[in-house]
């Protein structure tokens, strides 16, 4: 299991007990039998983690990154995007940090 996967889980669990539905974003393709690609249908640059709070139904995107881990230019486009309007992500590199993005409601943390 790779450093920012560790990361994910214990993101997914420090934000459900603070009153949060969080889902993690499979993405990627998969090789058929008959030589063709299923693929996930998320747009490039999709953040690894997104949810919403019970207290207001803000919805939430976070990038999850090791310490050293740098986004992509496909998930810099995204943020931007987000950040376009207004909708709270960040990238998160422990649990603190997610906590951060998600109680905040920061728009942009990290990129």
């Amino acid at each position: 299991m790779t450093e920012e996967h560790e990361i994910q889980k214990k993101i997914q669990v420090a934000v459900s007990q603070r009153n949060c539905t969080i889902f993690r974003a499979n993405v990627g393709k998969i090789l058929l039998s008959d030589g063709g690609y299923f693929d996930t249908g998320l747009p490039k640059g999709f953040p690894d983690l997104f949810g919403f709070r019970w207290c207001d139904h803000h919805i939430f995107f976070i990038e999850v990154k090791s310490k050293t881990g740098k986004p992509s230019e496909e998930q810099v486009i995204f943020h931007e995007f987000l950040q376009s309007h207004q909708i709270i992500h960040g990238l998160a590199r422990s649990e603190k940090d997610a906590l951060l993005i998600v109680e905040g409601g920061l728009i942009g943390y990290g990129y």
